[in-house]
């Protein structure tokens, strides 16, 4: 064997073997504190690209089952709506079959009219007032604006009163639909009708504030007048009268991402629960009806039978519509809670799969980490006698 001083083959085995130990150390240390297997696309890279994809189905996943939980919080708010009117329709019955009795005389079926209509008020008031994040649930339409048509649009300037309707508010009106204002003989009244429906309001004489909102709570409407001081409540609800307020179409239909891809998603309808929708509106007829024989004694005795009787049977079809629409809920709730079960399942099986992929066998990689700690060892060892093997060559010069 020759001895030669400026080639050091021994050394520069041993310094390539301790380098790939050292990086070999390096990427088990990395594992070790990271708790992963693979750490960059080096490690593994077809395991990497599986790994993130598998990862973002995971993520769509919880994110879907998140979603589907505040769907059934939207379905349950709704729900609750309807249990109310489903409540006041029970009452308006019971006061239809009490009305319906021949000891009732006309004061007493005014009295009884009065409530009836109060509730009738406050189902639509509840219709329009039942939203979740802004969007309306019991009106037949998520989100109602006016139409580009109606002449009662903010802006608009009022000619006998020094102000302009400043706000409309349909918020909770009836999708789809035309609300006519009309004024009492300038009497400082105004009146909204929507079909068969229509309520008065009195108007206020513009004070120092400048601004008035008119508010008719049973058609869901509110508008909002501003300007000066000085405008009476006639000239007002003269300018107001004449003047419409159109809605738009409007959309009930929710549409509820509940996994993680695309087209993942659960349509639900939200239906109408005002009473100007019950049997096409002939429950509030019904109750018109009944508050016109309430009228006089005369007209009582004339129509009580018949007043009664169209009260009772349309709260009937009332209480089924209602019925119906809680009916529906209930079904989408079941169904979202079975989705947010499903899910939960398939992000579990998905995060187990990720997990065989990408996370690290610590017992195993130990083992690896103690060998490559003693061959590090070892080859800085063995590198320190292999670069003092030249200084043999010196005792060849003595």
């Amino acid at each position: 064997m020759s001895m030669v001083i400026n080639t050091n083959v021994d050394a520069l085995d041993a310094l390539r073997n301790l380098g790939v130990t050292s990086n070999a150390f390096s990427s088990s240390v990395q594992k070790l504190s990271s708790g992963l297997r693979i750490n960059t696309a080096a490690d593994d890279a077809a395991g990497l690209a599986i790994s993130n994809k598998l990862e973002a189905q995971v993520t769509g996943l919880n994110q879907a089952q998140r979603n589907a939980q505040d769907g059934v919080s939207m379905v349950q708010t709704a729900e609750g709506g309807l249990n109310e009117i489903q409540s006041m329709l029970q009452r308006i019955r019971e006061l239809g079959v009490e009305a319906a009795n021949a000891t009732i005389g006309s004061s007493d079926a005014a009295s009884i009219n009065t409530e009836v209509v109060a509730l009738q008020a406050e189902i639509t008031r509840i219709a329009g007032a039942t939203t979740f994040n802004g969007q309306n649930l019991l009106t037949g339409a998520m989100s109602v604006t006016q139409a580009a048509g109606s002449t009662a649009k903010a802006g608009v300037a009022l000619a006998d009163v020094p102000a302009t309707i400043s706000n409309v508010d349909v918020s909770g009106a009836r999708a789809g639909s035309t609300y006519t204002l009309s004024s009492a003989g300038g009497a400082g009244t105004l009146t909204m009708t929507l079909g068969t429906v229509s309520q008065q309001v009195n108007l206020a004489a513009m004070d120092a504030t400048g601004t008035q909102t008119i508010t008719f709570g049973q058609l869901g409407v509110s508008i909002t007048v501003a300007g000066a001081a000085g405008g009476t409540a006639a000239n007002l609800s003269k300018d107001l009268a004449g003047l419409n307020v159109q809605t738009t179409a409007g959309n009930n239909t929710a549409t509820f991402q509940i996994g993680a891809n695309s087209g993942d998603t659960l349509a639900v309808t939200f239906g109408n629960a005002q009473t100007s929708a019950y049997d096409g509106g002939a429950f509030d007829t019904a109750i018109g009806a009944f508050t016109t024989a309430t009228g006089s004694a005369a007209t009582w005795t004339a129509n009580q039978g018949t007043a009664t009787s169209t009260l009772i049977s349309e709260t009937d079809k009332a209480i089924t519509y209602i019925n119906n629409l809680d009916s529906s809920f209930g079904a989408v709730e079941n169904r979202l809670n079975h989705t947010i079960a499903a899910v939960g399942v398939a992000s579990e099986n998905l995060n187990a799969s990720e997990s065989r992929i990408r996370d690290l066998d610590v017992a195993s990689e130990m083992v690896n980490f103690t060998k490559e700690q003693i061959l590090q060892q070892a080859g800085t060892a063995i590198l320190a006698q292999a670069n003092s093997a030249p200084q043999n060559v010196l005792t060849l010069l003595r």
